[in-house]
């Protein structure tokens, strides 16, 4: 076992790089093993040689035939994990796919696509796990969705909500954990989200550019509560690499 845990991370598309996540991920201890969908990385067959799971977003849809949208194999190597309790974290379409591994249902979202600076709930779960425990009670996110996790894994635990899309963080099993919401962004990342996306925008009160600005000042308080939630999600993955054989 090398000294830094190794954690796999799959990137479905270049435009929703770990960014920030990363840098926290990597400052905490771990070593970050990308794989690039864009680029043709090959994925792994399972977890074996990995510590923990990190599946990032991108602008592909989870209810999409797996033929069109390429994903089925990031789909099977989560419900991999959920089978060998690897600690994953999964962000946006990440989380759908996550989802959808442990049986829930993705769908086109009911009221419309959700983007832009938000706050999320804790739900009173969140008070007993080992991540979310620490977390304020609404803490500040980047929202960028077009499809919504409409019915979670049989068994899972609602970590987090809002009032226009209910299902904004969740724990399936004992150490996977999806997040509708993005943490990892910068403000030039949301700046081209906003200029890439005018159906996205036009479901916001604001301009492109507006979406970015607030987005952008949310940014400091967003890195002073997911930098440390990033930091514990490291010590599982490391507490975890010591266990398994």
């Amino acid at each position: 076992m090398p000294d830094r845990p190794r954690l796999l991370v799959v990137v479905p598309s270049d435009t929703a790089p770990t960014a920030r996540l990363g840098e926290w991920l990597r400052d905490a201890g771990l070593e970050l093993d990308e794989r690039h969908l864009d680029a043709g990385d090959p994925l792994p067959a399972d977890l074996s040689g990995h510590d923990g799971l990190l599946v990032m977003g991108g602008p592909q849809s989870s209810v999409d035939d797996d033929a069109t949208s390429g994903l089925g194999p990031v789909r099977d190597l989560l419900a991999r994990a959920l089978a060998d309790r690897v600690p994953t974290l999964a962000v946006c379409l990440g989380a759908q796919l996550l989802a959808q591994a442990g049986g829930g249902r993705v769908r086109v979202g009911a009221d419309g696509p959700e983007v832009g600076a938000a706050l999320v709930a804790k739900r009173d779960a969140a008070e007993h796990d080992p991540l979310f425990g620490p977390l304020p009670l609404s803490p500040d996110v980047v929202q960028w969705h077009h499809d919504e996790i409409s019915e979670l894994p049989a068994g899972a635990t609602l970590l987090a909500g809002s009032p226009r899309y209910a299902h904004q963080a969740f724990r399936a099993g004992r150490a996977c954990y999806g997040l509708q919401f993005h943490v990892e962004t910068t403000p030039e990342i949301v700046r081209e989200w906003a200029e890439g996306d005018p159906v996205g925008v036009a479901s916001t009160r604001f301009d492109a550019p507006t979406v970015a600005e607030r987005a952008a000042a949310v940014h400091p308080d967003m890195e002073e509560v997911w930098a440390p939630f990033a930091a514990r999600f490291a010590d599982l993955v490391r507490a975890t690499s010591t266990t398994r054989v």
